[in-house]
C-alpha cells in the first residue's frame, strides 16, 4: 500500500466528501521523502524567478524513498494533488530528476526540452540503470 490512510479520510472518502487538503494531508505523512522533493523542486523555482524550472536532481538515499518519489509521480491523483498544493507542474526522468515549472511555462521551449526524448537520453548513467 501506498499511502497510510487514517479511518476518518477513508470515511470520507466513502461518503464522497474527501477534499484536496486532506488528502495532500495524507500524501505528505505517507510519502514524505517524495513530499520533501517536490517541495525542494517547487522551493527552487521560487527562489530563483528568472529560472526555467526548479528541480531537485539527487539520487534518494534508499530503495523506499525511490519508490515513495516514484508512487508519488506516477499516481494521476497524487501528482495531481501536489501540482495543486505547490501551484505548479512536476516533469520526472530517470528515478530522481524532478523539475517543478511554473503553470505558465508548461508548453515553453524550457518545459519541451525537458521532457523530451532527448533529454531522457542525455541524463542516463550506468548507476541509474536500475531505477
Amino acid at each position: 500500500m501506498s499511502l497510510d490512510v487514517p479511518t476518518a479520510v477513508l470515511d470520507d472518502a466513502a461518503r464522497g466528501e474527501l477534499d484536496d487538503a486532506a488528502f495532500v494531508a495524507v500524501v505528505r505523512e505517507s510519502l514524505p521523502y517524495a513530499w520533501q522533493v517536490v517541495s525542494a523542486a517547487s522551493a527552487d523555482l521560487a527562489d530563483r524567478p528568472a529560472a526555467d524550472f526548479g528541480e531537485h536532481a539527487v539520487p534518494p538515499p534508499s530503495e523506499a524513498q525511490r519508490g515513495q518519489l516514484l508512487r508519488a509521480l506516477a499516481s494521476d491523483a497524487i501528482r495531481g494533488a501536489l501540482e495543486r498544493h505547490f501551484g505548479v507542474a512536476l516533469a520526472f526522468q530517470n528515478c530522481h530528476r524532478v523539475a517543478a515549472f511554473a503553470l505558465t511555462a508548461v508548453g515553453s521551449p524550457a518545459y519541451r526540452e525537458f521532457v523530451s526524448p532527448t533529454a531522457q537520453v542525455l541524463n542516463q548513467r550506468p548507476e541509474l540503470r536500475d531505477c
